[in-house]
Order: structure tokens, then C-alpha cells, then sequence
């Protein structure tokens, strides 16, 4: 008997990255640890520098979603590029952790350019350039590396499950702590804003319809015969 998942499933061959050319795959890999590094560097630049000017709250700072959703980027950049660079196979579960990291990775870009940029800041305006790392540069280039790489696994439209799990905790931790201590990471968090809770509301729906809408798209890549960049990186060998 079939089963439902067998059922929704494409039916690719299975990735080989022995089929690749072992310069495309080293080129991938370091690019990824590359990246890893970068954003670390810039998050590690930016706590270094507030905290020399007075300006650093560990538990603010490492409250706002960017910064969380950073660390994971730089934890699955850096396993997802040791991995490439062996030219082992992806696992379905790495998969699944990598088109979540892009969700939030460009969620965090759209936000940021979109409503939060050119904001003015409180306190210290601090060096720059970790910003415009974590908030554009590095979304782009996890995009596109999901769009080309090879490896890439066929993921299931369920899978998009585990890529909601981790923006619903930290909301539902965010709301609670600034209910009771007042501080919230996002103006549009505020409740005690021009909009009050119907605005938090409104602008909490709409991003997380974005962020699923996103996942969707990443895993209906994944499952697109057109999209097979396993051929791709072969064809280049020959």
C-alpha cells in the first residue's frame, strides 16, 4: 500500500554529490562558512562596540529576532557548509532547518528595509556595516543559495510546520515579557502604540502569513523538476 507521504512526494533519484564536480561543491561549502563567519563577526563587532560606549543590555540585545534568527543562520551556514564540502548528502532535516533560516532571513530584510530603516535610534548610533550584514547582504545570499545550490533535499508542503515553531516561541515569549516589563524589541510590537493591540495584531498576521507564504515557496523549489540543480552542477563537469 502507498502511503500519504509516499503519494505527495516527487520522485527524483536521490541526490549523489559524487555526481557533482568536486571544485563546484568545495566552492558552496566555503562560501557558507564564509558567510558563517561574517555574520558572526558582525554580531560579535556590534556587541564589542556598544558595549565599549556603554550601550550594551545583553538581554535586550539578544531578544530581538534578527539577532536570534542570526545565531541560527550562522549554526546551520556552517554545519550546512562542512556538509557540502565533503560532498556528503543533505539530509531531509538539514533541509528543512535551511529553508527555515531563509524564511526568516528574508522576513528580517523585508521588515527592516521596509518599516525599520531610517527610523532614528535611541542611545548610541553604532559601526554600521554589521547591519546592512545581517540585514540584507546575508539574507541575499541565503536565498540564492537555496535557489542554486546543489543538494538540495525534496522537502514535503507539512515540513513547513517546523519552519513556524521557532517565530511563534519567540513572539509568544516577546508579548509576555513586555507586558510585564514593559520593553518591546519592535515599535510595531507596542501595544501602548497609536494603533494598540489591533495594529500588534494585524502586523502580527501579516508577517507570519509571510513567513509561511515564503516556506512554501522554498519547499515547492525544492519539489520542482525544473529546479533540480543536481543536473546543473553535473552538467558542468562534462
Amino acid at each position: 500500500m502507498t502511503t500519504n507521504a509516499q503519494r505527495n512526494s516527487p520522485t527524483f533519484p536521490e541526490p549523489d554529490m559524487a555526481s557533482g564536480t568536486p571544485a563546484a561543491s568545495r566552492i558552496v561549502g566555503l562560501l557558507r562558512l564564509v558567510v558563517a563567519a561574517l555574520v558572526l563577526a558582525s554580531i560579535t563587532t556590534q556587541v564589542v562596540d556598544e558595549s565599549i560606549h556603554n550601550d550594551f543590555v545583553a538581554k535586550e540585545y539578544f531578544s530581538y529576532f534578527t539577532i536570534q534568527s542570526s545565531l541560527i543562520n550562522v549554526v546551520i551556514l556552517a554545519l550546512s557548509g562542512l556538509v557540502v564540502w565533503r560532498r556528503e548528502r543533505e539530509s531531509t532535516l538539514l533541509g528543512v532547518f535551511r529553508a527555515s533560516v531563509v524564511s526568516y532571513a528574508v522576513v528580517t530584510a523585508v521588515v527592516y528595509n521596509v518599516l525599520l530603516r531610517g527610523l532614528p535610534d535611541e542611545g548610541y548610533i553604532g559601526i554600521q556595516w554589521p547591519n546592512e550584514i545581517i540585514h540584507v547582504w546575508a539574507p541575499l545570499f541565503l536565498f540564492v543559495d537555496w535557489m542554486l545550490s546543489p543538494s538540495r533535499p525534496v522537502l514535503r508542503l507539512r515540513d513547513v510546520r517546523i519552519v513556524i515553531i521557532y517565530p511563534v516561541a519567540w513572539l509568544a515569549f516577546t508579548l509576555v515579557r513586555g507586558t510585564i516589563d514593559g520593553w518591546f524589541p519592535y515599535p510595531f510590537l507596542q501595544p501602548n502604540g497609536p494603533d494598540g493591540w489591533g495594529g500588534v495584531i494585524v502586523y502580527v498576521l501579516g508577517i507570519a502569513a509571510f513567513i509561511i507564504a515564503i516556506a512554501l515557496g522554498l519547499i515547492a523549489v525544492s519539489r520542482a523538476r525544473w529546479a533540480n540543480t543536481d543536473r546543473l552542477w553535473a552538467s558542468r563537469r562534462n
